[in-house]
């Protein structure tokens, strides 16, 4: 007797319609984090004007309303995204300040984010296709902007114990963090050299630049003003 396998996997004979496999239900949450998970994906490979909620949809196997019940749109659910992907790397960073010594708070720091960049590809390409590291408004030029203020506050206490003027330290902070933060970019897609490697040669800079740092900077060139 020729069999059909059915869509559940059992068998009827040929005479018999095959029997429709059940769907698997979901509650509100699992829907909720289930079109979170697509959505992450898609806008990490196509940016936000390149998803539509029809492909979305599509991808999680329900209809078009069913992500507006959860998210009211695209807009939405690209929102709470990008929130959520900005809370992890903001809390990565900020956990990872934990030393005294401020060379090693720059490695720790360095380390943060290339460990965010690795782990969590898919966040920072939606964080830097829609909001480039050198823009300077969006979401991710907010972040960089709450991550520079954590390392403004180090800054200062170093600056003063060393006799500078610790008012420019907001200015050194976002100098510090937005190279590191272009160097991820750059990072994201080259892979070398290897993580600790890139995190030294940060902080090779960095150190050594504030390690020979004049109280009152001059210019030797020309320009004046």
């Amino acid at each position: 007797m020729i069999e059909d396998v059915a869509i559940d996997g059992s068998s009827t004979s040929s005479s018999e319609k095959p029997r429709r496999g059940r769907r698997v239900r979901m509650t509100g949450a699992e829907r909720r984090q289930q079109l979170l998970d697509i959505g992450r994906t898609l806008f990490a490979a196509k940016g936000f004007e390149g998803t539509s909620v029809e492909e979305i949809a599509a991808k999680a196997g329900v209809s078009k309303p069913v992500v507006y019940e959860h998210f009211g749109g695209k807009e939405g659910l690209y929102a709470v995204v990008v929130d959520r992907e900005m809370r992890q790397l903001l809390d990565m960073v900020t956990g990872a300040l934990t030393a005294g010594h401020p060379r090693e708070l720059l490695e720790q720091a360095a380390f943060a984010l290339l460990d965010y960049i690795e782990t969590y590809t898919d966040g920072f390409r939606i964080l830097v296709r829609d909001s480039p590291v050198a823009q300077s408004t969006g979401t991710f030029a907010s972040l960089i902007s709450d991550i520079a203020t954590q390392v403004e506050d180090i800054l200062g206490l170093e600056f003063k114990a060393r006799g500078f003027d610790p008012k420019l330290a907001p200015l050194y902070a976002q100098a510090l963090v937005g190279m590191v933060a272009l160097t991820g970019q750059w990072w994201l897609d080259a892979r070398k050299p290897k993580k600790a490697e890139v995190a030294a040669h940060l902080v090779n800079l960095a150190w050594h630049g504030l390690d020979g740092l004049e109280p009152k900077p001059r210019l030797i060139g020309h320009r004046k003003s």
